[in-house]
């Protein structure tokens, strides 16, 4: 089991410094990570928390998942690997090639 965890349903008031003395009571936290938004630099409310040791993340789990934490309660589980995405940030621009499917501008008569 992985020791980093996934804390979700934070609320926006939660800092990085209330992640941290939340999960301290259950282990040895060595890193607090809150996302944030990159366009409003607000928060996006989840974050992860990495614990010294996969027995003390476990711990946190149980003590910790469905918890309230600033009005909120909390959803933590282990975080899994992020997923790879294709290069680019979406949003057309892109070449599309135009073939079968969709029926656009076809009409079958019955």
């Amino acid at each position: 089991m992985s020791n980093k965890l996934f804390v979700g349903n934070l609320s926006f008031n939660t800092t990085e410094n209330d992640l941290n003395d939340a999960f301290a009571a259950h282990g040895t936290v060595t890193e607090t990570n809150l996302m944030m938004d990159r366009m409003t630099n607000r928060p996006r409310g989840f974050g992860f928390v990495t614990m010294s040791s996969a027995e003390e993340a476990q711990k946190a789990i149980a003590a910790l998942n469905g918890a309230q934490l600033d009005g909120r309660a909390l959803t933590v589980n282990v975080a899994r690997p992020r997923e790879e995405r294709a290069p680019g940030g979406g949003g057309g621009g892109g070449r599309r090639e135009f073939g079968g499917g969709g029926g656009a501008g076809r009409r079958e008569r019955y």
